[in-house]
């Protein structure tokens, strides 16, 4: 076996990133350990007390149809839905009944209602027909102007409505872009309170984004809005958010804790340091509380697989990784027995990562098929990044085509996913597990997404250093595209991914558990967000900033007030 010098060439000879350093260093410490974090008992009561008024509302049989709609929505948009699942899905299911055998039962004309119901719907696994939006069109079979552009709010509904369009579906396509253009020329037209959420939904829909990030502006608009007059709702989520985060303060801190005692910043210096900005990710895939321990842990073997990619991506060499490689099949750190301390640094990180699974599995009693279905996630992921490593250094361009089939795996989805559902009770099956290693096509459509909204993002800044072909190289090769061509034609592909994810969601619903398939709908909106506007949040961490201070370190204030209810006085928040 050759010797520790001749795997590792001078580091001049190294190739660097030159990452920016983390911007947040130990702020989240405190939270690692703080009993203030803790929800107190007041705070639980008056959960509580809101979630029975808002149940109250919802299961009211004094609401039209129009109106128990538009009360989900605001349920959903406030990101309190997981308080209200069943009462949710029996409300959705007695309209889906009315509206199978007594037809629409809301007006004929009002295109905010249409859409609306079309939405949910489909948001809720029933496959409802486009053709309701027949009606909307004139005998040229153009969208009607008066009708449609006259109801601002019925446009934005019918936008966001096309965003669940499946292949086929031509009057969504026609509708998506009517809507889009419409709602582009009039948005500064608007009070600025519509016009920002507009704005919002143009740049990145409902059904892309990540529902708990879009909550907070929400709550601005739901108060200005003179149409929304059910305080308590607004109430119940400003309460809600702010004991949610708690929880999510906790989790970073404790990751953040474990990171600077590991000293991977020092250790492993060509590494992005992230440990703040990676929680986006399993905040994205599930934020709700009783998630916790596999937020955290997904987060750290996200960070874990950060240091492993940028080992990988910029600094070993082909005879180094492929040793690396060789460990991390055989789970054995005696493979780098003779590479530089870096590598054993990582590969330790891998081994304490695989203890704690075992450890967090053990009660379960899965532990054995669960953990083997993680260990392999990990080792197809890091033989993945050999590849590419190879291609970049023989400087080889794939094709677009083949390229995308190396990064369903390179992605990382399928490894992200396979932790977080081991650590999910009611997930981690055999029988889930081994769908998922399958990589179904709504899986291989999501890490689609991922891979090529990364590229189309980072793409500029990767190419400044020797790096493996993008997939914006790839199609330029395959294609003869210019650089506009390329990316003209990957956001049409990226289009495709979404719609096959919707058909894939409508054949799914039935037999695979929900939960399941939304978070891996929830990682694809995670892409769109780090991704968004060709920016790489990731790696750019001052990007994210803003999103971070809004989401983890300033909680909502609450002022207090009286309120009589059943002739009970208690305190609520406004």
């Amino acid at each position: 076996m050759m010797t520790s010098s001749q795997h590792a060439p001078s580091n001049s000879k190294r190739s660097y990133a030159n990452f920016a350093p983390s911007i947040w260093h130990d702020t989240f410490l405190k939270y690692a350990d703080s009993e203030s974090l803790e929800v107190d008992e007041t705070m639980k009561q008056e959960v509580q007390k809101y979630r029975e008024i808002v149940k109250m509302y919802l299961s009211s049989s004094d609401n039209n149809i129009s109106q128990k709609l538009n009360l989900i929505d605001s349920i959903q948009r406030l990101s309190i839905s997981y308080y209200f699942e069943c009462e949710i899905n029996e409300a959705l299911a007695q309209i889906h009944n009315n509206f199978t055998y007594n037809g629409l039962a809301v007006e004929e004309n009002d295109i905010y209602s249409i859409a609306l119901l079309f939405r949910l719907f489909r948001q809720n696994g029933y496959h409802i027909s486009s053709d309701i939006f027949n009606k909307f069109k004139n005998r040229k079979g153009e969208f009607h102007e008066i009708i449609v552009v006259q109801d601002v709010k019925g446009m934005w509904s019918l936008y966001e409505a096309a965003q669940l369009r499946i292949h086929g579906e031509e009057i969504l396509e026609e509708a998506h872009e009517f809507t889009y253009n419409k709602l582009k020329s009039i948005v500064n037209q608007l009070s600025p309170s519509l016009a920002d959420q507009i704005n919002q939904s143009l740049e990145q829909p409902l059904h892309k984004s990540i529902p708990r990030m879009r909550a907070k502006s929400y709550m601005s608009f739901y108060t200005k809005n003179p149409s929304h007059d059910k305080g308590d709702f607004l109430n119940f989520a400003k309460l809600d958010f702010n004991m949610v985060q708690k929880w999510h303060q906790k989790e970073v801190g404790s990751n953040t804790k474990w990171w600077i005692e590991s000293d991977f910043a020092r250790k492993v210096p060509y590494a992005r340091d992230r440990v703040v900005e990676v929680f986006i990710w399993p905040f994205g895939v599930n934020p709700e509380p009783k998630y916790s321990t596999a937020r955290r842990m997904t987060a750290k073997a996200i960070l874990i697989l950060s240091l492993v990619d940028d080992t990988y991506d910029v600094y070993g060499t082909i005879e180094e990784l492929e040793l690396f490689t060789e460990a991390m099949q055989r789970w054995d750190i005696s493979c780098i027995a003779s590479l530089p301390e870096c590598f054993k640094v990582v590969f330790n990180a891998l081994l304490e990562f695989w203890v704690e699974m075992e450890s967090l599995t053990a009660e379960s009693g899965k532990s054995c098929f669960v953990l083997q279905h993680v260990k392999q996630t990990f080792s197809t992921l890091a033989h993945a990044y050999l590849v590419e490593a190879k291609w970049c250094h023989e400087g080889h361009i794939p094709t677009y085509d083949e390229y995308k089939v190396q990064g369903l795996v390179s992605a990382g989805f399928p490894a992200v996913l396979t932790v977080f559902i081991a650590l999910v009770k009611e997930l981690a099956t055999k029988e889930t597990l081994d769908w998922l290693s399958d990589c179904p096509a709504i899986l291989k459509a999501a890490s689609t997404v991922a891979r090529i909204k990364n590229d189309s993002a980072s793409h500029k800044f990767e190419q400044e250093r020797k790096h493996v072909a993008s997939a914006v190289e790839c199609c330029m090769k395959q294609y003869d595209f210019s650089q506009a061509e390329a990316y003209e034609f990957i956001n049409k592909d990226m289009d495709n991914c979404w719609k096959k994810m919707n058909e894939e969601y409508l054949k799914l619903i039935k037999d695979i558990p929900k939960l399941l398939i939304d978070c891996i709908f929830n990682l694809a909106r995670v892409t769109e967000f780090y991704y968004l506007n060709f920016e790489d949040k990731y790696t750019n961490c001052e990007l994210l900033k803003d999103h971070i201070v809004t989401l983890l370190l300033d909680p909502i204030i609450v002022l207090q007030f009286p309120q009589e209810i059943n002739g009970l006085t208690f305190v609520l928040n406004k």
